[in-house]
């Protein structure tokens, strides 16, 4: 693996990394979503683009596999379509469903603590990043 790669970390470590990285690894998971404030060009993350390779990690940070971003939407919340859901790989058969699965991370402790923000929440307005990617090596 290239070792200069920034790394791919999917959820927090933990059970929900570790069937998000399985998914990966197996295939079944091809897109993911992100808040777009979690991406700043300012001197913080940069929005990913097409081309852009990292090194999937798990929970105890074990490089996995290197990813490449195949594409990359940023939308509102409420834009999101079932079909990005589906590639998701997680099993979600509605696009509400992988709404409240979403919902119930991105308005979970562990998430609001990580942004510093204990009441944060989303509306069908908050802009997203829809990461589309495939595994280049494993």
């Amino acid at each position: 693996m290239e070792p200069h790669l920034p790394y791919a970390e999917f959820a927090f470590p933990g059970p929900l990394r570790d069937a998000l990285v399985r998914a990966i690894l197996d295939g079944s998971k091809t897109s993911t979503t992100s808040l777009a404030l979690q991406y700043d060009d300012d001197g913080g993350e940069p929005l990913p683009r097409p081309g852009d390779r990292s090194i999937l990690i798990g929970s105890s940070r074990e490089p996995l596999a290197v990813l490449e971003v195949t594409g990359i939407r940023l939308v509102p919340l409420g834009a999101v379509d079932l079909q990005h859901a589906r590639d998701e790989g997680e099993g979600h058969g509605t696009l509400e469903e992988w709404r409240a699965a979403h919902e119930d991370f991105w308005h979970g402790e562990e998430f609001r603590s990580a942004l510093g923000d204990p009441a944060f929440t989303v509306d069908d307005c908050t802009m997203v990043l829809l990461e589309r990617f495939r595994v280049i090596q494993s």
